[in-house]
């Protein structure tokens, strides 16, 4: 949990794919690899195993055919967990899963703390 009482949540794939690219964007921002590899480290996320939302990742593999299939782990997991998804991706819009924007989410903790 953090602050605003949110649980972040990741699928395994994606958790593996973000390390896999954290050092070139690092390098992109200029910014130390070692440095953003701890921060990753450190955040309170949930990462959860495939077998979690293996029953939802067909349908969701179907429904991301056409846009981005790598997308399904997100998708079958929010489905599986009953839980928004937190993105500035359109992709995942209009497939029966609330989504955030960055801008969005980020008013709505916002109003939670009472800011």
């Amino acid at each position: 949990m953090t602050e605003y009482n949110v649980s972040v949540h990741i699928a395994q794939f994606n958790a593996d794919e973000l390390t896999e690219y954290l050092p070139q964007m690092a390098r992109k921002y200029d910014l130390p690899v070692e440095l953003v590899e701890m921060q990753w480290r450190v955040l309170p996320v949930k990462i959860h195993a495939q077998g979690l939302y293996e029953s939802f990742l067909c349908e969701a593999g179907e429904d991301m055919a056409e846009r981005d299939p790598e997308d399904a782990h997100v998708l079958a997991l929010a489905r599986s967990l009953n839980l928004p998804i937190w993105t500035n991706d359109r992709d995942l819009t209009g497939k029966s899963i609330t989504c955030y924007p960055t801008a969005r989410l980020l008013r709505i903790l916002e109003e939670q703390s009472g800011a």
